[in-house]
């Protein structure tokens, strides 16, 4: 990372302004009455730049949204009516409309959109500043910071506003806004799901290129976690071939695991914050909703856990009614954990391979992650090692540990949405005051509604019902 604390005074003094182009973008008559200082708002130098894009507040957090939803949890009615929001309650329901906090620059939608802002106002100020050998390397690195974050951004984005990519529908079908630079007089309108995943996949490829392969914390994007990224992207696009390739690209550099039997499960939060695992540190906040007492884990995911699995004991506590709250995140605290880990590219590794027919390959990954979760005795693992499954047993218990492993860190919903496109008919129910909710496979509330003030101040269609 380039030294920035001298400069991040000066950038500071344009963040307000910064904050608030997250609603000029959108072009809106209401905000256009109000002229920025162009002046103030205009970076200088590279390490104005530099300071813009390392505002990590805004390019590390994501949205809560992709965790309420997923139906790994259950609330009780009195828990339920506890909540100082109404806004969890809905989505934890999976309600049609009004999910998501409106007119502030706190809310998810203008959280990423900032994010985004910044990163092209970055870009754009690169553009005018002449690259040569004295500056090239810092040049380099917040032209792929910005364009990795940009990518990573508007693919989180479209988890939680688009319906699932399809290939053979991608093209008719919804997808987000792409803003590629600062003109807060032009007025968004959604492209196709098609066109954002081709920026997402531009922009995080070109990113790969320019970024040095390690940076000195997981916060700093590099190309390890450019890697990752597109990893899971093409994955989720069920492209496994690209998702094996950079799968193991990003595990070249880092294949670090955690092997949890030298874990503490006595703390409060066993799992510390930016372990060896953690290729890119993201988090949410930790709503009401999802605190360990409200949030009882469902019955038949803490029923796969086997007695000699370690995550058993350090992912979860057991409450005074029976009931089990998760606690295992890799924030090291309450915050929820949204970035990536190794254990997520082995199992993306694992998965692709086993799609490709490459079920040694699988196996030994899977191997390789499930060794480090389980207890020892006399100094031996008490794993017992797969050896003999077909591709079909091999994918099942995949999936399942992609379950088990990555709990509450946004993955659940990403994958009920890409495994119900290819057929795995995943129903989810919750009861609330003795009525049932239900979510089918593939329901169009699986694409959160757009927040009504979005709406209203754009071209942005809606997403329907």
């Amino acid at each position: 990372m380039f030294v920035m604390k001298r400069y991040i005074i000066k950038a500071l003094s344009k963040l307000s302004l910064l904050f608030t182009a997250c609603f000029l973008l959108l072009s809106c008559e209401k905000y256009l009455d109000v002229k920025p200082d162009q002046m103030l708002a205009v970076p200088e130098s590279l390490d104005d730049l530099q300071a813009i894009i390392d505002n990590y507040p805004f390019q590390i957090t994501q949205s809560d949204a992709l965790e309420v939803g997923a139906g790994e949890f259950v609330v009780t009615d009195a828990n339920l009516a506890s909540l100082s929001s109404d806004f969890h309650r809905r989505m934890y329901q999976w309600d049609p409309y009004n999910l998501f906090q409106e007119g502030t620059i706190a809310s998810d939608w203008a959280r990423y959109y900032t994010t985004i802002y910044n990163c092209n106002t970055a870009l754009e100020g690169l553009a005018k500043i002449e690259r040569n050998n004295l500056n090239a390397a810092q040049y380099d690195q917040i032209k792929g910071r910005a364009l990795f974050v940009r990518a990573e951004k508007l693919f989180h984005a479209s988890l939680v506003w688009c319906m699932v990519y399809d290939p053979k529908n991608a093209s008719n079908t919804l997808g987000m806004p792409i803003r590629l630079d600062t003109d807060f007089n032009k007025r968004s309108s959604r492209a196709s799901l098609e066109d954002t995943y081709k920026q997402i996949i531009a922009d995080a490829t070109l990113a790969a290129q320019l970024l040095v392969e390690q940076t000195s914390s997981p916060v700093e994007p590099n190309r390890c976690i450019a890697d990752a990224l597109l990893a899971k992207v093409y994955l989720y696009m069920a492209d496994y071939e690209n998702a094996f390739k950079y799968a193991d690209a990003a595990l070249v550099l880092n294949n670090q695991l955690l092997d949890y039997s030298t874990l503490d499960a006595t703390k409060p939060y066993p799992i510390p914050q930016f372990n060896k695992e953690v290729i890119y540190h993201c988090l949410a906040g930790y709503p009401q909703i999802l605190n360990t007492v409200r949030a009882q884990i469902v019955d038949d995911l803490i029923a796969s856990y086997e007695p000699n699995d370690l995550r058993l004991d350090l992912f979860f506590i057991k409450n005074a009614d029976g009931t089990y709250g998760f606690r295992g995140l890799y924030t090291g605290t309450t915050s929820l954990f949204m970035g990536i880990a190794a254990d997520e590219l082995y199992l993306i590794r694992a998965e692709a391979a086993v799609r490709l027919q490459k079920t040694d390959i699988a196996m030994k990954d899977l191997n390789a992650l499930l060794v480090t979760r389980f207890k020892k005795e006399n100094g031996k693992t008490t794993y017992r090692e797969i050896h003999d499954m077909n591709s079909d047993e091999l994918l099942t218990r995949i999936l399942l540990e992609r379950r088990k492993s990555l709990i509450f860190r946004g993955i659940r919903w990403y994958d009920l949405k890409r495994l119900n496109r290819d057929g795995a008919n995943i129903v989810l129910k919750r009861k609330v005051e003795g009525k049932e909710f239900i979510l089918q496979p593939n329901d169009l509330r699986y694409a959160l509604p757009i927040p009504n003030d979005i709406i209203e101040l754009s071209d942005i269609v809606q997403n329907p019902r």
